[in-house]
Formats: structure tokens, C-alpha cells, sequence
């Protein structure tokens, strides 16, 4: 039996959007929790980590953005962009009657948090960053660009357990088999005819084709700022992260010195935060979160 419910939201632009809703353990007055995730995946990557958050006696929200999962695709591909994700949201508190939240933001949903933090300051409550921040390391962007938006055939749940292992196995040199089935049917699903699919639209890599390499990234450093103002703030570090290196970890901790921090080893782009160090940082910073 699940441990959520379906819930659904409208966004601004009319589509019906998806999270998976975990009730509390217990009924207690602790603010909920957001999980977003990362560019190419879903709620599913939270499967494991919303229920022991839940457990704690806080409800969870497991968002899928739009154009993944079980949420609707975008009527326009140039609206998949974090300043309208974090659009939907807005939206998504506002219908669920949720004025205030803590947010986890796995590397697209910490960029979505930080546009949040600042489109609806009274909404953020407080954030964890898994490996994202204001900066983002050269080297990290070009490897996901390289497989964003990218057909991928394969026969069986063997062969997607293997694509999920190419794309992603530097970042996780010691895990098992099985860790890669899981993570396999996180990324993948079968769609109307039982193919085995990308559990996103390929439109998502529409706003890279066209970006315009001549133009400068926007500094989003002042909304990191903003978002260790009088907020608990948790930096998730994946030792071996190919988008946040060890020099952009440091240079967060120094621009935010209040900032909790911890350093997965043996774990690149993005730890799950179920890793021993990530699970225990998290638990102790939820624990003193309101």
C-alpha cells in the first residue's frame, strides 16, 4: 500500500500538476515539507526520504515539475524554467492552503527554492540546497547538457538500469545492482504501449538549445543571500560533485557563515540524502527547524 496520496494543483498557465502527498506520523504543529527535484527527474527520487521525514511528524509534498512524472506537459517549452516552476509553486501553496514551508531542493529545485525565497519570502520557512548553489561549475553543466532532451532506447528494465548507471555512475562508484534497478525506475516509466520511457518531456532541453551563450548567466548570488536571511539554511555537499566543487562548496559556506553544511563522501551530483552523513544532517537540521 502507498504511503501517499495524489494530490493535484493548477498552475498559472492551466495545467494540472502532480505531488505525492505524505500525511504525518503524528499531528504536530512543524511546518511541512517541499521536496523539489532535480532537472531530468521526479518525485520518485523522494521516495525514500519523505516517509522518514513524515515519520518525524511533518507532512511532505513531493513535487513532480511540470513535464515530468504524473504532471502535465508544458503547453510552451520555453516555459520550462526555473522562474516559472517556481511560479507553479506559488500556485501550489496558495491551492493547498499552505502559507509556510521548509523546502529541499535537489539541484534544479534548489534554483526554484532560491527564486522562491525571494518571489514569496513569507512562503520559505527555510531550505536544504543538495549540491546547488548561486555558482555552478562549467564542468557539471556541460555533462547534463550533453544527455538532457536525449532519446534513450532500451529494451528492458536491465537496459535502463544500465543507461541509469552510464549517465549517473560517477557519482555513485560503489553502489549495487540493485541501487541502479531503483534508481532506473525513478528515471524511466512505461508509457501507453509498455515501452519502457524517459519519465519527462524531451522539451525540457528546449530553453538550453536556444539560450544564448554570449549572454552572462544571471548572478543569483543576492538570492542566495536573501535566503540565509533569518532562515535555517543546510548545504548538502556530494564529495566527488562534478556541478558544485569543493571550491564553490567553500566559497557558499564563507558568503553564508551561519549556514549548516554537510560533505557526502564517495557521492558526486546529487547525493540521494539517504547516504549516512546526509540522512543524519538532515534529521538534526529538521529537528531544530520550525
Amino acid at each position: 500500500m502507498a504511503d501517499f496520496t495524489d494530490l493535484t494543483w493548477t498552475s498559472p498557465d492551466g495545467l494540472t500538476l502532480h505531488a505525492r502527498d505524505y500525511a504525518p506520523a503524528v499531528e504536530t504543529d512543524r511546518l511541512p515539507v517541499i521536496c523539489l527535484h532535480g532537472l531530468t527527474r521526479n518525485a520518485r527520487d523522494f521516495e525514500d526520504v519523505a516517509p522518514r521525514i513524515a515519520a518525524m511528524g511533518r507532512r511532505v509534498l513531493a513535487v513532480d515539475f511540470r513535464g515530468r512524472g504524473r504532471s502535465d506537459k508544458a503547453h510552451d517549452p520555453m516555459s520550462y524554467v526555473p522562474p516559472v516552476y517556481a511560479g507553479d509553486i506559488v500556485a501550489l501553496l496558495s491551492q493547498a492552503a499552505i502559507p509556510k514551508a521548509l523546502f529541499i531542493g535537489t539541484s534544479l529545485g534548489g534554483l526554484v527554492t532560491l527564486i522562491l525565497a525571494a518571489m514569496a519570502p513569507q512562503a520559505v520557512a527555510g531550505a536544504v540546497l543538495n549540491d546547488v548553489g548561486p555558482k555552478l561549475s562549467p564542468v557539471g553543466l556541460k555533462r547534463i547538457g550533453g544527455y538532457v532532451g536525449l532519446s534513450s532506447d532500451v529494451a528492458d528494465w536491465k537496459g535502463a538500469a544500465e543507461y541509469a548507471k552510464a549517465i549517473n555512475g560517477a557519482a555513485f562508484p560503489d553502489e549495487t545492482p540493485a541501487f541502479w534497478d531503483a534508481f532506473a525506475r525513478r528515471l524511466f516509466t512505461t508509457d501507453a504501449a509498455g515501452k519502457i520511457v524517459l519519465d519527462y518531456d524531451p522539451d525540457i532541453a528546449e530553453p538550453f538549445k536556444h539560450a544564448d551563450p554570449e549572454t552572462p548567466t544571471p548572478d543569483l548570488v543576492p538570492l542566495f543571500l536573501n535566503l540565509n536571511q533569518g532562515r535555517p539554511v543546510l548545504l548538502v555537499h556530494g564529495a566527488l560533485s562534478d556541478l558544485i566543487d569543493q571550491g564553490l562548496a567553500d566559497e557558499m559556506r564563507q558568503l553564508a557563515p551561519g549556514m549548516a553544511y554537510v560533505q557526502v563522501p564517495r557521492t558526486g551530483h546529487a547525493p540521494m540524502l539517504t547516504e549516512p552523513a546526509a540522512s543524519s544532517a538532515l534529521e538534526d537540521w529538521l529537528a531544530a527547524a520550525p
